[in-house]
């Protein structure tokens, strides 16, 4: 894949480098703030990369410049897979970024970078129109009050399910992790729908819909 790299600290941008060129990535591009990364975009705007991996905080004000680019990049090239990775979770334009379009967006902490092998699945889920999304990412999304919660029907199984499909997982990768049969998660996934309300609707994705209600909550 094509990547470019929007990551302040030089030290773990060079990582990055060296790590993705190992992996038989290209990297066309390697930047320290937001502005940067859309003119390295702009630069190669006959073939855009296959996607962009971001830092949040960067220049000049170290705050929420990596996000922002990225809500610029899914605007201008949808399909360029965006990746963020973060040491914390940026809420306001995280959510706006998510329930934008759930296809070829990632979100990881920067721990999950020190486990290599989950980074670069992520990174490719991300650069095929998939999404991933770190656990905790997830979970400081829906921290939110149960009365407020509209998933409130749900069964702790049933929210363990979605809470999957909200990190990215397949039917089958959900049933590996919960180690419950691929049949059961399919019966879980249609109680979701229900209690959702979420009917059959050409054009539309029942479960896009019901992470972006899960991500909205």
């Amino acid at each position: 894949m094509r990547v470019i790299l929007a990551e302040d600290s030089v030290l773990l941008r060079e990582g990055l480098i060296r790590l993705l060129t190992e992996e038989g990535h290209e990297v066309i591009g390697a930047v320290g703030d937001g502005a940067a990364l859309i003119e390295a975009i702009e630069a190669v705007d006959a073939a855009p990369p296959d996607v962009v991996v971001a830092d949040v905080r960067m220049p000049p004000s170290h705050t929420d410049e990596g996000l922002r680019a990225a809500l610029e990049i899914r605007r201008r090239w949808p399909r360029v897979g965006v990746l963020v990775l973060s040491q914390y979770v940026e809420k306001r334009y995280t959510t706006e970024l998510l329930t934008a379009d759930t296809e070829g967006v990632g979100y990881l902490l920067k721990d999950r970078v020190m486990q290599v092998e989950e980074f670069l699945t992520a990174l490719e889920r991300v650069g095929a129109g998939g999404a991933a999304f770190d656990p905790e990412v997830v979970r400081q999304l829906l921290a939110r009050t149960t009365r407020a919660d509209p998933l409130g029907r749900l069964t702790p199984r049933e929210r363990d399910v979605l809470d999957h499909m909200a990190q990215g997982h397949t039917n089958a990768g959900i049933a590996a992790r919960l180690h419950i049969s691929q049949s059961a998660v399919e019966k879980h996934i249609n109680a979701i729908f229900d209690k959702l309300g979420l009917a059959h609707a050409t054009g539309y994705s029942r479960r896009v819909l019901a992470v972006l209600r899960y991500l909205g909550s």
